[in-house]
């Protein structure tokens, strides 16, 4: 691929990461919050935004094509360069977070096929009757898909935060060793922030 395309497409890969796909993960993180009020609420505010007008046009364009261009781009680039080539030396805990952004990635992917399987596509033309919480429940009991959730989240939240920091660096907005460490821990924080999150609505599913 000649330089400015590929220029390009790493710009465009950085801006999905955060806008829609890290926004939507914090929107469907606290929307998922409503699992702590119960399974009325939960399943209410499910069928809320699945009566949304256009939804399906609106996921597709919207969440799915920015989605799967950066989980494929991403596959594309962790397989055709390995961590940290074609940049300046890195340090080695630059270079660790990097293997881990990397690795987070691939978690992620597979588990978003499986959570969009298993979620959002089942019994996809009758939601209304749909008991989504009853049926994450009866998931989340058993120890594997629970573990799954577990690591799906923390690879989500992960992997968003991390890329914060190289969105940052890609379009130049963190300039200098004090923005870089504002970044940094404004990372740390959503990361915190969004795991505690995520994990604490799973807990909401206990039998």
């Amino acid at each position: 691929m000649a330089e400015a395309p590929r220029r390009l497409a790493r710009r465009l890969h950085s801006l999905t990461g955060v806008v829609p796909v890290g926004v939507f993960l914090v929107f469907h993180l606290a929307a998922n919050t409503e699992a702590r009020k119960g399974a009325d609420a939960y399943n209410a505010m499910t069928r809320q935004l699945h009566s949304i007008p256009f939804l399906v046009a609106i996921e597709i364009l919207l969440i799915a094509a920015p989605l799967f261009f950066h989980g494929i781009y991403g596959l594309f680039l962790i397989a055709a360069e390995p961590a940290g080539s074609g940049r300046s030396p890195q340090t080695p805990r630059r270079r660790a977070i990097g293997i881990a952004q990397r690795a987070t990635g691939v978690m992620l992917f597979a588990f978003m096929l499986f959570h969009l399987w298993t979620a959002r596509l089942v019994q996809i033309h009758d939601h209304e009757s749909l008991d989504l919480f009853r049926l994450m429940q009866a998931a989340l009991a058993n120890p594997w898909i629970r573990a799954a959730y577990v690591a799906g989240i923390l690879s989500a939240t992960f992997h968003l935060s991390t890329g914060l920091y190289t969105f940052a660096e890609t379009w130049g907005l963190a300039v200098g060793t004090r923005a870089r460490r504002l970044v940094a821990a404004t990372s740390a924080v959503v990361f915190a922030g969004l795991s505690a999150m995520g994990l604490s609505t799973l807990a909401a599913f206990r039998l």
